[in-house]
């Protein structure tokens, strides 16, 4: 149970079973990072796989608790595997401004002690995003967030769309017609925080705030395009009994408007560039493992490096790097664990198989990764030194045995052999072995599997010296897949997965055709790459349709089996065209 007590939060949770089955995870995190004094923040403890049998109590500082501990409980189902998820949520307040430490907090699950990390949260005086008092006699109203307005190229901002709903306001339905676009600007999916309350020119407000990240593309002064929205919102309190018998409150639709925002995106500096830079923006941090380190030359060796912090993680590649003339290297493999929602936090590990070819290698050459850090405005490098290596020679082959000399102790062979009396069984000869079918049949044998290994080996060098092909390829296996899964979800009636597949199946196909990162497609590329390359109007208009309907399902899920049925067909022939479309 947690109690709550002046100096910090009690942290203390009994259960009746523990967590079974496998290893959980324990994480502490708030909604926001900065709030004005006299704001509210969240704080969620969230453990995936086990209940926590005992939490410690964590020294909160210039924070105290706002509210009661709020319990929850869920089970996620990810590649048919079952998954529990418990989280613990408290609205804490700050006392005075500053930047505030939340320590680690360490619980028990199953047996086992889990941490998390700190979390740090900084108190302003006042927020300079917060609208002015004249909004205060709205009933609702849309305003937008932004950090800071002055951009690199390729550095990823969150921009926060806050709906604020007057106090009396007990309903509200998913706004329609919200969908954040821009030219030259790249927009993640949209993410609800937990909601919060504000005062407006002496009103007090509900805040519902929608998080995205916006990443720019190209330089400029680019624009968030103005939002005219409408959200339908009645002030009827459902648990107020008292006028059960009058007439049933009119819903009031509302328009949500928000002003067109600009960026203004510079251009990365063209000097002190170092010589591996290929794009990356943000702040990172990097770890390279290599192993096994002892082998036999040809040998494979494993090497993981894991690119951490915050950025434009997709987009993320390794560079070229000089030194590795005696390896063999093949293409590397990629996974993206994002740390946060909006998927601008997190950590990008690259795999990559090396062979060293003789024995006089001695060590892994060194790695670097260099990036660009907005936030100090200049470029900075990450270097991992040398792995020390031992390279043996490869085992010269076994030579064949030679054949064994006739025994002195044989007897000889008689020069004249006795006539044979009786001629013996007669038997029918059979045809020699090279008149046989089988034996010919068998004799073809390995020049197949010699051509076949020709065969494959010629295709995977096209592949690896292809990236584009072994990405159509790669490509067409998703799409495949991702279709069939559609049907199931349609049957089974999950919106929700069904319009994120689809979103996906549409960023694949038009990523591999105008050859962009998947995660960079959105609507908007329909009329800045397709158009001008003189696509046909059906396709473009089946695109936009179909890239409108998946915006349209986060706020008006559609219920119907039928109608998720519907959409696949349109979908299949979409792509059909894409496919013809010249890369």
């Amino acid at each position: 149970m947690l109690n709550r007590g002046p100096g910090g939060l009690a942290l203390m949770l009994f259960f009746a079973f523990a967590a079974r089955g496998f290893a959980a995870t324990f994480t502490a995190s708030l909604d926001r990072n900065t709030i004005a004094l006299g704001d509210q923040v969240v704080l969620t403890l969230r453990f995936e796989g086990g209940q926590p049998q005992q939490i410690s109590q964590p020294k909160l500082g210039g924070l105290r608790m706002a509210s009661a501990v709020n319990q929850g409980s869920s089970i996620s189902i990810a590649n048919g595997v079952q998954t529990s998820v418990f989280t613990y949520t408290v609205a804490l307040e700050p006392v005075s401004t500053g930047t505030f430490t939340i320590p680690s907090i360490s619980a028990k699950v199953g047996g086992q002690v889990l941490t998390s990390q700190p979390i740090t949260l900084k108190v302003i005086a006042s927020d300079p995003t917060a609208p002015p008092a004249d909004y205060a006699n709205r009933m609702a109203f849309l305003w937008v967030a932004l950090p800071k307005t002055n951009l690199f190229l390729n550095e990823p901002v969150v921009a926060e769309f806050r709906i604020y709903l007057r106090s009396d306001v007990h309903r509200y339905d998913n706004p329609q017609n919200f969908s954040p676009e821009g030219n030259g600007l790249t927009f993640g999916k949209i993410v609800e925080g937990q909601q919060y309350s504000r005062r407006v020119g002496g009103t007090s407000f509900t805040v519902v705030p929608l998080s995205v990240a916006v990443t720019p593309v190209k330089t400029g002064t680019l624009s968030i395009n103005p939002i005219n929205a409408t959200i339908v919102l009645n002030n009827r309190d459902p648990m107020d009994f008292g006028g059960f018998f009058d007439a049933p409150a009119q819903p009031v639709r509302a328009t949500l408007t928000s002003p067109r925002t600009d960026l203004n995106v510079s251009p990365l500096p063209t000097d002190h560039v170092p010589p591996g830079f290929n794009g990356a923006v943000g702040n990172y941090t990097m770890t390279v493992t290599a192993g096994p380190t002892n082998v036999v030359a040809g040998d494979p060796v494993t090497l993981r490096i894991q690119i951490s912090g915050q950025g434009a993680l997709d987009s993320l590649a390794l560079p070229d790097m000089p030194g590795w003339e005696n390896f063999k290297r093949f293409p590397p493999t990629s996974k993206v664990n994002a740390t946060d929602q909006l998927g601008i936090e997190g950590s990008k590990t690259f795999e990559q198989i090396v062979t060293p070819e003789n024995s006089d290698i001695k060590s892994l050459p060194p790695v670097t990764f260099s990036f660009f850090d907005p936030e100090q405005k200049k470029f900075r490098t990450l270097t991992h030194p040398a792995t020390p290596l031992i390279v043996r020679a490869a085992a010269p082959g076994v030579m064949p045995a030679a054949v064994a000399a006739h025994s002195e102790n044989s007897q000889p062979t008689a020069d004249i052999l006795p006539i044979k009396q009786h001629i013996g069984t007669l038997a029918e000869i059979s045809p020699p072995l090279i008149r046989q079918p089988w034996f010919l049949i068998l004799q073809g044998v390995p020049v197949f599997a010699l051509l076949s290994s020709i065969t494959w080996r010629k295709r995977k060098e096209a592949l690896a010296n292809n990236p584009r092909l072994r990405r159509k390829l790669h490509v067409e296996k998703v799409v495949r897949e991702g279709l069939g899964e559609l049907q199931g979800m349609a049957a089974q009636n999950k919106s929700d997965e069904f319009f994120a597949t689809l979103f996906r199946l549409l960023q694949e196909q038009l990523g591999e055709r105008l050859d962009l990162p998947a995660s960079s497609i959105t609507e908007a590329v329909i009329d800045e790459r397709l158009r001008p390359a003189r696509v046909s109007e059906e396709l473009l208009g089946s695109l936009h349709e179909l890239f409108q309907t998946c915006n349209l399902a986060r706020y008006a899920p559609i219920k119907s089996s039928q109608e998720l049925a519907a959409i696949i067909p349109k979908l299949e022939a979409a792509l059909k065209q894409l496919r013809e479309v010249k890369a």
